[in-house]
């Protein structure tokens, strides 16, 4: 076969957002310390709940995201993994179509046929989860139902927003950057927990997180690069044991501030899922 079952991808998203919800990032919710509101348990269980309609190889990308989206809120009360179902939902189903090539090849194919269907799904999806510091906007607002298709729509939020952006370039980010970082990271521990924690840090350094610039701004989004990468020596190039306290410390003083970095425990899932998925397509794309 050319594609991975239901099962597989089922397992494999919820072998990543595990993996995320274990480690320490700082500034997210993780087993090692609530946030925002939220515990643990509430993201595990949108995960469990999200699971089976990421995996849903009969639904369209957009009616997995608001199906995931749904499940997922009447199972945690509150929005946890938006982000993380937007960035998976074409993942997943790149992973189990019949295309061959690589994963992102896949990824694109599918993007590009993304219709108005899609649209007013994930539009309803976003209207039910209700992120944090959405605001309006004077075109094709979430509000009102879209005109466009998915792609066309994303593509007027990519300046704004790094998932709306992943839409329009394919991934980009995650491709380019997170995953040969996260090939990295594997090179030099195999400690999953640190993987992640290395991983999410990373991507907290590169990028200024759009969950934090709609709350807070853009400058407080790049202030946040910016004190990622002077904590440089606790992860880079890997985070180590003794990196733990002072990284919590980071995440305390995070959490103290209301500072979530919510986009980047997004896009550090996906990659995770993204890195499965590589691995059990094989170089050739397929199962």
């Amino acid at each position: 076969m050319s594609g991975l079952s239901e099962e597989d991808t089922r397992e494999l998203f919820l072998a990543a957002c595990r993996a995320e919800l274990k480690s320490l990032k700082p500034g997210n919710v993780h087993v090692h310390a609530g946030g925002h509101g939220m515990e643990p348990a509430q993201f595990e269980a949108g995960a469990r709940a999200a699971a089976p309609w990421i995996a849903a190889a009969r639904l369209q990308i957009g009616e997995r995201v608001l199906r995931a989206t749904e499940a997922a809120l009447a199972a945690a009360g509150c929005n946890t993994n938006l982000g993380i179902l937007l960035l998976s939902a074409p993942l997943a189903a790149a992973a189990q179509s019949p295309l061959t090539g690589h994963l992102r090849e896949r990824v694109g194919r599918l993007l590009a046929s993304l219709d108005a269907g899609d649209a007013a799904a994930v539009y309803e999806a976003i209207r039910r989860a209700n992120p944090g510091g959405l605001g309006a906007v004077p075109e094709q607002d979430v509000a009102a139902p879209p005109t466009v298709d998915l792609r066309q729509a994303m593509a007027l939020a990519a300046d704004r927003d790094r998932i709306a952006r992943a839409y329009v370039t394919d991934f980009e980010e995650m491709f380019a950057f997170g995953l040969p970082a996260l090939e990295q990271i594997r090179r030099r521990t195999a400690d999953p927990a640190l993987t992640v924690t290395t991983l999410h840090m990373a991507y907290l350094a590169e990028f200024p997180d759009s969950h934090i610039a709609r709350k807070f701004g853009e400058d407080t989004a790049q202030a946040i690069c910016a004190e990622a990468r002077q904590r440089a020596p606790l992860w880079d190039p890997v985070a180590l044991p003794e990196s733990f306290q002072e990284l919590l410390a980071f995440d305390a003083a995070l959490k103290r501030r209301n500072i979530n970095p919510g986009t980047t425990a997004d896009f550090v899932v996906a990659t995770l899922f993204a890195g499965s998925i590589c691995d059990q397509l094989g170089p050739s794309g397929t199962a």
